[in-house]
């Protein structure tokens, strides 16, 4: 006897990525389907009833000019929602754009369904007032973003959160949306099957979380121009002795207006904003080549190697000698494509 099928329904809206949402489509229509097919050599159903919903089904134009057909609209009953993203800019309001797609998603929720949601999708749960005293990750850009809402605990460093006693599962940016996919998999049916499925696709676990990911820095000037001037300046004196107290002589505010300014305009104190410049230039060079580490640590600003390591495991989640052999070899292996 054949068991029900779960109903999965992804969510789209004009600003999707459709490599997100149809990637999620094809794990989740892979499941039970596929192995037994390919390498038993029997036919077999699939564990999901995947179904790309809308709040206009009618076909649209997704990101990248794609265009998309939904199955129907938002008046199913589903077992699993997924939310793939929401392809905006972080600065960008969501206050009432999305408001059938908001309120569907709590009227998922109180019906018990699990919601699931991939990079930015973790703003329209917000946006309805779910993540409000939980945990919560999404795509590292995002994260400020996700922070400005009351009660959210954003985690930056984890590619993977459940939360709400598991009613709720976030996945962080890029392709950590496979993540999320092999958790319900498993969740929802066995390990075995996202074992399967995590072979068949050639998916590897993000384990070392997104942070390796992230570009530390936030690049944008400040609109403060006496802030903006000391932002250009330490991009090409970060390596400085006293860092700081060069900036604030550069300012000419007194001690406690540079900082309170400097603050208000980055998000970040001035100490910490040049630790962030040194570490990305650090991570470019740790990429790069095969420059000792003790010696980027001094051409960054570091005269204590053992401080500079520290601080990077801290602050990337991988020590300098990880992150060399985690980027350093791609970044040679896409040079030598060329």
């Amino acid at each position: 006897m054949s068991r029900e099928r779960l109903r999965v329904d992804l969510l789209a809206v004009p600003e999707v990525s459709a490599s997100v949402l149809y990637g999620l489509h094809d794990i989740f229509s892979s499941a039970g389907r596929d192995w037994p097919m390919l390498m038993e050599g029997r036919p077999a159903a699939p564990l999901f009833d995947v179904h790309v919903v809308a709040a206009n089904p009618r076909p649209m134009q997704v990101t990248n000019n794609i265009q998309l057909f939904p199955d129907g609209g938002l008046d199913g009953d589903p077992a699993l929602v997924c939310v793939p993203e929401v392809a905006i800019s972080p600065d960008t309001p969501l206050r009432g754009r999305f408001r059938e797609e908001v309120d569907w998603l709590r009227r998922c929720h109180a019906r018990g369904a699990i919601l699931a949601t991939a990079c930015s999708g973790a703003m329209l749960l917000a946006e309805a007032g779910l993540l409000e005293g939980h945990d919560a990750t999404t795509h590292w850009l995002f994260c400020d973003a996700l922070s400005s809402y009351p009660g959210v605990r954003v985690r930056p460093r984890q590619a993977l959160v459940n939360t709400d006693g598991g009613r709720i599962v976030m996945a962080g940016g890029g392709s950590s949306w496979q993540d999320l996919a092999l958790y319900l998999v498993a969740r929802l049916s066995s390990v075995e099957e996202a074992m399967h499925l995590a072979r068949l696709h050639l998916i590897d676990w993000h384990d070392a979380g997104q942070q390796p990911f992230a570009a530390l820095a936030r690049n944008r000037q400040s609109e403060d121009a006496i802030i903006a001037r000391c932002q250009t300046w330490i991009a090409s004196h970060y390596e400085t002795q006293s860092p700081v107290s060069a900036m604030l002589e550069l300012s000419g505010l007194t001690e406690r207006s540079f900082h309170r300014r400097f603050k208000q305009a980055t998000g970040m104190s001035p100490m910490e904003y040049v630790h962030t410049l040194r570490l990305e230039e650090s991570k470019q060079m740790l990429e790069a080549g095969d420059t000792p580490v003790e010696q980027i640590a001094m051409e960054v600003g570091y005269e204590d190697a053992s401080f500079f390591g520290r601080l990077f495991r801290r602050r990337v989640g991988l020590t300098p000698a990880q992150y060399r052999r985690r980027f350093g070899g791609l970044r040679a292996m896409l040079a030598a494509q060329g």
